[in-house]
């Protein structure tokens, strides 16, 4: 139902209240003045009938009233007209004619109390208004005292005149009445719902126009025209609703796909933005855009890609309330994953496999968003098969790839967690530059830190991580053994051969370092032909056993030259931390002391460091 049919309904109503009360006043009124009407012709007739048998009885006629009477009882309204007398007028006068009598109870009544009473009583075919008058004494005039007849006092009831009137015409006038007026009102209501109907369907017309075209903004669209045929303000609202839409469409008609293309391809669209309100989307993609601004703001100045994941994990627990996740990253070269952070301590809902071998992740092998609750036991790689998790896959580089995998018991949060999928997605987006400039920068320190010929740290690593690796050592109380090699006789090889064949000497012997201690400990170049190998938590035993293999490997090697076999030995120098000193610095000088007694003793040997073999004098000391 259109507003104009509304409007038309309720105007129509509203007239017919209107006339209906109008009817039933005037008929009321109608009645309550007809009535009053033929009330006051009673007490006309009875002041008549009154006065005209007081002058009978003057004039000494009393027993001729009767013509009077039926003169009076002519009337065509007056149905009937009878007198009756009191009991002190019969005693003095007699009980007069046979139809002055008491006739009913309303009689008897008057009498009784010299008060008028009047009485309605409607029939099927007509309608009589009955009023009894009491006639009481009193003593205006000469002629109208009725002391002077009556043997009575004043204020005595003397008798009554009881008549009946055929007021039955108020049934059909006031029918009549009602009809013309019903009449009258019905076809002002007709006019008034034309003219109504006339003047408003333009009003009407604009409203409907009005919604359509707000309709359509709501969806986005401020296309619509206006128009109308009204003049004046109506016609200055619709120019200027046009203008407005104009320029709304101008700024606004586009706002969500332009503002996407600051979000990842895709995200406007995911159910955490997406309402069909294209405002409300701007709304919530400027808010997202402001707060990734703020975040990517922020790691700009960060000093690792470990502070940007730590920005990351405080995304997922602070603004998206996850209460259990994971955050991995992958090496995609090795397929190593390593487990950054987890709230549920140093474990994680995957099989410990899957860190060696990160193609068992599902999310990562697909580069897909992988769901538990799309397909029973989606992923083969999580222990739990009770638990519910959304794993969220990012590649940043070639090298490298983040996974973040949100876990919990409840379905309700799972749903929750799968509209947090696109926004987390865009912090990923907004730290990708960021991690992978910090990687970059990492690779870029890492080559400076390394020695370009053989892929060993340089000694500007050991300068610049020395005092990191103390307080590592002192904090989880390490031990290291420190290792100094030098290659016997390396001038001669360069002066012999030429510097190609002392670089391939220099190669091999720090592959066969490599090849020969645990991740954990360090191989250096220390300079020239010179290495440091330092051993992470070894004891004595087993700091010589991997020195006799190191210095085994390399004397078994043999280079050839200009049609001969060169083979070359090293001479090793060990002290150890803390025994022999309480700095790394002491250490390397320590076993550089082992490593000249090595030299001076015959080379191709492995000497520990003593006590007796340090003659540094005091200002040597303070040096290291």
């Amino acid at each position: 139902m259109n507003a104009k049919t509304k409007l038309l309904i309720i105007v129509a109503l509203m007239l017919l209240a209107l006339m209906t009360a109008t009817i039933i006043n005037v008929a009321l009124n109608f009645r309550s003045y007809s009535l009053k009407g033929a009330i006051e012709k009673s007490n006309l007739t009875a002041n008549i009938v009154r006065d005209g048998l007081t002058a009978h009885m003057v004039n000494g006629i009393m027993p001729q009233r009767q013509y009077f009477l039926d003169q009076i009882s002519n009337n065509d309204k007056i149905k009937s007209l009878w007198l009756f007398r009191s009991e002190n007028v019969k005693k003095q006068y007699g009980e007069g004619f046979v139809n002055e009598t008491i006739r009913d109870d309303i009689d008897k009544e008057v009498l009784a109390t010299g008060k008028m009473v009047r009485k309605i009583i409607e029939h099927a075919d007509e309608i009589i208004l009955r009023v009894t008058i009491p006639y009481n004494a009193n003593s205006t005039g000469v002629q109208d005292n009725c002391l002077n007849c009556h043997d009575v006092k004043y204020g005595d009831t003397l008798g009554a005149i009881s008549m009946e009137f055929d007021v039955s015409d108020l049934r059909t006038s006031g029918l009549l009445t009602m009809l013309k007026i019903f009449a009258i009102n019905l076809i002002f209501l007709i006019i008034a719902l034309y003219l109504i109907r006339h003047y408003v369907t333009p009003y009407t017309r604009l409203f409907t126009n009005l919604q359509a075209g707000i309709k359509k903004a709501y969806s986005g669209d401020f296309t619509h025209n206006f128009s109308t045929t009204i003049g004046g303000d109506a016609k200055n609202i619709v120019d200027r609703m046009n203008s407005l839409f104009s320029k709304m469409q101008e700024t606004f008609g586009n706002i969500k796909y332009n503002l996407a293309t600051f979000i990842p391809q895709g995200s406007v669209s995911s159910g955490s933005i997406s309402s069909g309100d294209p405002l409300h989307e701007a709304k919530t993609i400027i808010n997202e855009l402001s707060d990734i601004y703020k975040f990517k703001k922020t790691i700009e100045l960060d000093a690792s890609k470990e502070a940007v994941y730590t920005r990351l994990v405080d995304i997922i627990k602070l603004k998206y309330h996850v209460g259990h996740f994971a955050f991995f990253e992958i090496n995609s070269i090795t397929s190593e994953r390593y487990l950054f952070f987890t709230t549920e301590g140093d474990n994680s809902i995957c099989f410990n496999r899957d860190n060696n071998d990160s193609s068992v992740c599902r999310a990562f092998r697909t580069n897909s968003v992988t769901i538990s609750t799309e397909f029973p036991n989606l992923c083969q790689a999580c222990v739990n098969s009770n638990v519910n998790y959304v794993c969220i896959p990012f590649t940043i580089n070639q090298d490298i790839s983040l996974v973040v995998s949100m876990t919990s018991d409840n379905i309700d949060e799972v749903e929750k967690m799968k509209t947090h999928v696109s926004s987390i997605k865009h912090y990923l987006e907004a730290a990708k530059p960021v991690i992978e400039s910090q990687i970059l920068m990492e690779k870029l320190r890492d080559s400076s830190l390394r020695d370009g010929m053989t892929g060993l740290y340089n000694r500007r690593f050991l300068e610049e991580f020395i005092d990191k690796l103390m307080s590592q050592a002192e904090r989880n109380q390490h031990t290291y053994s420190v290792m100094m090699i030098d290659i016997d006789f390396f001038k001669m090889v360069n002066d012999e051969y030429g510097h190609d064949i002392g670089d391939m000497v220099i190669v091999a012997l720090s592959k066969v370092l490599k090849e020969n201690i645990r991740e954990a400990d360090l191989a250096i170049r220390y300079g020239g032909e010179e290495f440091v190998v330092m051993l992470q938590n070894s004891t004595l035993e087993g700091t010589m056993a991997v020195a006799k293999k190191i210095h085994s490997a390399f004397s078994s090697l043999s280079f050839d030259v200009n049609n001969e076999k060169l083979k070359k030995t090293i001479s090793i120098g060990i002290a150890k931390l803390p025994t022999d000193g309480d700095t790394i610095w002491k250490c390397i000088k320590f076993a550089d002391i082992a490593l000249y007694k090595a030299k001076n003793t015959g080379r191709n040997k492995i000497v520990e460091y003593k006590d007796e073999m340090n003659e540094m004098n005091e200002n040597d000391e303070k040096f290291y």
